[in-house]
């Protein structure tokens, strides 16, 4: 089975993992995750074997291990970011490189969120980090020479989740992170469906509404919703859906209803998925998937409901946590340059 090791805590500098060792390893990926707030860097090593693999190009299975994961603030320069976020991740890349003598730096993985264009290369938009098509993939290869993996934040999480985490072995599988706001990855006959940057925005997918219309799912299944809502409905802040959903354990009918609503808006887009796309396996990560049973249950139950003939799915927590987008970064990367050494030697 694949696993994943995790040997690095997050800090600004680096650390120590792996100095000493003098043998070089070959092929490290440097990976980048790209943030609102702050970007995580870390090295990626292992990852590639077996058959099939991330796009078809090349296989990917195995121990991934994440060394000196670092986490720094996004450079924010308006319709700029994209040149300031491009001139630091050169700069880390030095520092990277100074830093672990005994590793080959061989590619860069780079995940942002927004609108992307991941076969050209080209971050269309970002409303919170303020670009428009910038080229990412073109900038990054002629500052550092190296092969770039480009690709959408939760994309690339999608597919470290699909070729490490918790899918692995599945064909047909719907990533759904749950945070603030909602997005998520597709696969369906073992393939991501990219659909030109804008397939995954489960989120302002359109559900029923509580008052009779229609409104896009986060605004009622985010954890961020849970919360706006409660102190909308009851004058009284939380500090999260965390505190709402103890509250509704706690029988409190105001909490106990605003979690009804969603998991109605959930289960009513899960139900979506399986019943056009043929979904059999639900991935559910971020903050609100750590609700456990007091989610995974009821948005089972309620999915059930929704369908009629239709299999009915598998629901399973994200393995690869927080860092999920910087794998499968990394992952894309090294299947580029190991496609690039094959054709060299062909």
């Amino acid at each position: 089975m694949n696993t994943l090791m995790n040997r690095a805590g997050e800090t600004g500098a680096a650390d120590d993992s792996g100095v000493g060792n003098t043998s070089l390893v070959q092929d490290a990926v440097l990976a980048f995750d790209i943030g609102g707030t702050d970007m995580k860097a870390g090295i990626v090593l292992g990852g590639l074997g077996g058959e099939g693999g991330l796009g078809g190009e090349v296989g990917l299975g195995g121990e991934v291990e994440v060394r000196d994961l670092q986490r720094h603030p996004t450079p924010l320069d308006g319709e700029r970011s994209g040149a300031s976020v491009c001139a630091r991740i050169v700069e880390l890349t030095g520092q990277y490189r100074s830093a672990h003598p005994e590793l080959k730096i061989s590619a860069v993985g780079v995940t942002v969120p927004g609108i992307v264009d991941e076969e050209n290369g080209i971050g269309v938009f970002s409303a919170n980090l303020g670009w428009k098509n910038f080229p990412f993939t073109a900038t990054l290869t002629q500052a550092l020479g190296l092969p770039v993996g480009f690709g959408h934040d939760v994309g690339m999480a999608g597919e470290a989740e699909f070729r490490l985490g918790a899918a692995v072995g599945k064909t047909d599988v719907l990533v759904m992170v749950i945070g603030t706001g909602i997005a998520g990855a597709v696969v369906c006959d073992g393939k991501r469906i990219a659909g030109g940057g804008y397939a995954g925005e489960i989120g302002h997918a359109m559900v029923p509404s509580p008052d009779g219309g229609m409104a896009i799912m986060e605004s009622l299944g985010s954890a961020g919703a849970v919360a706006r809502r409660y102190t909308a409905a009851t004058g009284t802040p939380v500090a999260g859906a965390r505190d709402v959903l103890a509250l509704a354990a706690e029988g409190d009918l105001a909490a106990k209803t605003v979690w009804a609503d969603a998991i109605d808006a959930l289960a009513f887009s899960v139900a979506q998925c399986v019943s056009i796309l043929g979904t059999e396996t639900v991935v559910l990560g971020g903050g609100l998937s750590m609700a456990g049973a007091a989610l995974f249950e009821p948005l089972a139950a309620r999915v059930d409901e929704l369908l009629t003939f239709h299999r009915r799915p598998h629901y399973v927590h994200a393995a690869l946590g927080e860092n999920a987008g910087l794998i499968g970064s990394a992952l894309k990367a090294r299947s580029l340059h190991a496609a690039s050494a094959e054709e060299g030697t062909a």
